[in-house]
């Protein structure tokens, strides 16, 4: 290695170096665990205080709305109670657990410890809630068929016992093949397989009326015979004399008259709680018999993040130390609602820097809700940085950082904004982003004139600033060849309509939708009939062979666009997801109709996917995460950023260039990194910025600017930078090690962040690296001949690194190991080596 006989030598130099340059706060990198708040353990006052106050009244519901009387239909019914404390400030606190329980006229119900209440016999009671200061809240039960028992119909109550205990998950019988014999669909989405499967097959081994418990079905179950799931069930549970009453019957089915699940709801919908506070929650199914049935106890919760709360089988959700919000999704029988929960830290929220735009409204509007304070506005040097790589993937050089921080015009990072967006590398940055996203890469020789006319569109489209609506048309509607429309490009590499669906609409509506092409998408409510709906669409796309082809002709195959649901059958018209089906005349491409109908005024995604896409660019994290999966089980951190944002957006005319200005100009971007008392946990409030590494691009391209050794690329001029290459098939081992994405799909999420020994090894000591601090062209070379003060050459290089000039012991370090080396040269090339392998210069702060 060229520098190894230097190494040992200079370690004590970069091991300074890093001490002194800026600390990075890291906790909310996606490479790294969060940072440790400097807040002591205990709450803040606020939060204690509020635990404190005293209860003055209670509410017992014990149906979907407080005062309703509850209906207990079977034996088999449960019914969960849900207690309420209110305090004299209004707080609403869960007191569930913690109040006795009592009914009159007895021998009607029981209830235990947790609030579950269980019919014993017909009749009307009263259930009493007492706590321990004596405080009573009351509500009514009606119980009802007590005396025999009700047929259990299959898909209602026998299926979801099947997904409850994870018998019919992918990795169980659920999976495609099914697993030793017995197979069943994938989360009971098709419940008539299921029937077919249990009872039918295997010459209906499986179930045994005559004698239910020996029904195999139920020994599996239960451990008694060898069981590859183990154990799921105990003969004492609701769920075992489900099953056996089920078998007991004849194992029917049910009958076409059967009310069916419609949607099901959770009380109470949002809370807000304090860390490691409890809530219960009960979820009601709601049939079309207008009937209603307590499915807590049989519903799967899952919360949007893990590390702010974990929910309990019989629904208890308990926050844990973050603050924020957070999400609960409650599952059942292919239909989700969602818990909100909200959880403040309680800090003193008196003073936040200014507002400026609708941005600022709602994130600070947010902060004093949480009782978050936010971090003060960054100094000019890490702007600069920080806003000249998010908007042109470039550094500042030193003479831009020198003159902006001599400006002393209050307006000077509103103009500095200006002039990037006016800057051409706002364009090459932006287009390597939307390059990669819409698959634009060589997979055959053939296709490198169609690749670098599809990135020159791109790039062209974002220079001259086409609204973001004639965007999208020019590529979902693209018809003709890449010779004279770049955009068909787009039609190359996604050749059939899945895959046409399915990035349109992770791309452009941020949804992901693949798991509506086989079955009821698990979390979310789109079902096969939508999801063919939509790709109806696409359904009157042609291509033709030309004169090369590897570049087909595309064009619009005139007919009546429709698709068939393979499971059913039906034939669907194009409907976009959530709307009534569309009129198309067979003359008119759907294509057209289809972005018509993303562009109107109100369509619930497709500005927000575009918004939410932007504000993960800028701040590391979506205000939805991950940026392409927004549904209402992975709701918004701040529901009124994401709509305000939005409804600017649109009104802008989808103005790109003034989205990306009106983010920029926010208080909330201009924000420090530093943590204060309160955020360094935070981690979806915007509280402060949180860093980032440098993507793979920019990086190389800020080492090229630093060292004075640009890379060249086989095939490309000279000169071309990492950010304006047209895909990923220019082979450098630096932009792999660090994480280029192989645009493979329409996922943000191939482009890594991640960091890894080989990417610190490559920085340190490989012969790429060390080649361009030490070619004579280099910036160590350069500065080595300079005849400027030696201080004046430190101060240059800081500005140019870290867009700051040095610290007083930074710039001393720097000049005594300049001065006592023999080879001036050698030593500017240990001083830049030691300053590129500080996180301050990796990390975008």
């Amino acid at each position: 290695m060229v520098r190894s006989p230097r190494f040992f030598a200079c370690c004590p130099l970069i091991l300074a170096v890093c001490a002194l340059a800026v600390p990075i706060a890291l906790a909310a990198t996606t490479s790294s665990k969060p940072a440790a708040a400097k807040s002591p353990a205990t709450k803040p006052a606020a939060a204690q205080a509020a635990d404190s106050e005293p209860i003055a009244s209670l509410e017992l519901t014990a149906a979907d709305e407080p005062g309703a009387v509850a209906v207990l239909s079977g034996r088999d019914c449960r019914q969960q109670l849900i207690v309420t404390g209110r305090t004299a400030k209004g707080r609403l606190l869960d007191l569930t657990g913690k109040v006795a329980f009592s009914s009159q006229p007895s021998g009607l119900v029981e209830i235990d410890a947790s609030g579950l209440v269980r019919p014993l016999a017909d009749g009307q009671a009263t259930i009493e809630a007492r706590d321990s200061r004596g405080l009573i809240a009351r509500a009514r039960v009606d119980v009802r068929n007590c005396r025999g028992d009700l047929a259990v119909n299959f898909p209602n109550e026998i299926v979801p016992v099947f997904t409850k205990f994870g018998c019919n998950s992918g990795g169980c019988h659920g999976k495609s093949g099914g697993q030793n014999g017995f197979r069943l669909s994938l989360l009971g989405f098709e419940p008539t397989e299921d029937f077919e499967h249990l009872v039918k097959e295997g010459r209906g081994r499986r179930l045994f009326p005559g004698s239910p418990d020996e029904s195999l079905l139920l020994k599996k179950a239960v451990n008694a015979v060898p069981h590859g799931g183990g154990q799921r069930l105990a003969h004492d549970a609701h769920e075992y004399r489900l099953l056996r009453r089920w078998i007991a019957q004849g194992m029917p089915y049910g009958t076409p008259q059967d009310p069916t699940l419609q949607r099901i709801s959770v009380y109470p919908r949002e809370r807000s709680m304090q860390r490691h506070a409890r809530q219960q929650v009960r979820v009601l199914a709601h049939y079309s018999d207008g009937s209603m049935q307590d499915v807590t106890r049989m519903a799967q919760y899952e919360p949007n993040n893990t590390e702010m709360a974990e929910v309990a089988a019989s629904g208890a959700v308990t926050t844990l130390d973050l603050s924020g919000d957070v999400a609960v999704m409650a599952r059942y029988q292919g239909q989700v609602a969602v818990f909100h929960a909200t959880v403040p830290l309680g800090a003193k929220t008196d003073h936040f820097p200014p507002t400026r735009n609708v941005i600022d409204e709602a994130v600070f509007a947010k902060l004093k809700t949480l009782g978050m304070p936010a971090s003060g506005v960054c100094d000019d040097g890490s702007f600069i940085r920080r806003v000249t790589i998010d908007i042109t993937g470039r550094l500042p050089t030193a003479e831009e950082t020198r003159a902006f921080l001599a400006d002393k015009s209050p307006s000077k990072r509103d103009a500095l904004v200006d002039r990037l967006l006016a800057d051409g590398g706002y364009a090459d940055y932006f287009a390597n982003k939307w390059s990669v996203i819409l698959r634009n890469k060589r997979r055959d020789p053939g296709y490198a004139h169609g690749t670098f006319a599809f990135h020159d569109w791109i790039r062209d489209s974002l220079n001259r600033n086409l609204p973001y609506d004639q965007f999208v048309r020019s590529i979902l509607a693209a018809s003709g060849e890449v010779s004279d429309n770049p955009a068909v490009a787009w039609y190359r590499e996604v050749k059939d309509v899945e895959q046409e669906v399915e990035d349109a609409a992770q791309l452009f509506l941020g949804l992901r939708i693949q798991c509506a092409r086989c079955h009821h998408h698990p979390f979310e409510k789109w079902s096969q009939r939508d999801y063919y709906g939509f790709a109806a669409f696409f359904s009157r796309v042609g291509r033709k062979i030309t004169a090369d082809p590897s570049e087909p002709r595309v064009f619009h195959r005139r007919g009546l666009a429709s698709s068939v649901n393979p499971k059913s059958g039906e034939t669907l018209r194009p409907t976009g997801l959530g709307a009534a089906p569309s009129d198309v005349s067979p003359e008119r491409d759907p294509r057209q109709s289809l972005v018509d109908w993303m562009a109107e005024p109100g369509n619930p995604f497709f500005a927000r996917a575009l918004v939410n896409r932007y504000w993960k660019h800028f701040f590391s994290r979506g205000i939805v995460e991950p940026e392409d999966d927004m549904r209402v089980t992975n709701p918004a951190s701040n529901p009124e950023l994401l709509e305000g944002l939005s409804r600017h957006f649109a009104a802008s005319g989808f103005d790109l260039k003034e989205l990306v200005r009106t983010i920029c100009r926010s208080t909330t971007y201009q924000l420090s990194s530093d943590p204060n008392d309160y955020n360094a946990s935070d981690k979806q409030n915007f509280s402060r910025f949180y860093p980032r590494r440098l993507a793979a691009e920019v990086l190389l391209d800020s080492l090229d600017a630093v060292s004075g050794s640009p890379t060249s690329f086989g095939g490309l001029p000279a000169g071309t930078r990492a950010i304006q290459l047209p895909d990923s098939g220019v082979n450098s081992y630096f932009l792999t090690v660090f994480g280029r994405p192989e645009a493979s799909s329409a996922c943000e999420c191939e482009r890594s962040q991640d960091a890894n020994l080989a990417q610190s090894l490559h920085l340190l000591n490989s012969a790429e690296v060390q080649g361009k601090l030490t070619s004579g062209t280099s910036t160590a070379a350069r500065l080595a001949g300079d005849k400027r003060p030696l201080e004046e050459k430190i101060r240059e290089l800081y500005l140019s690194v870290y867009s700051r000039p040095p610290a007083a012991d930074e710039l001393a370090l720097a000049r005594a190991h300049i001065e006592r080396a023999k080879v001036p040269q050698q030593a500017y090339e240990d001083v830049v080596w030691a300053l590129v392998n500080t996180k301050e210069f990796l990390f975008t702060h």
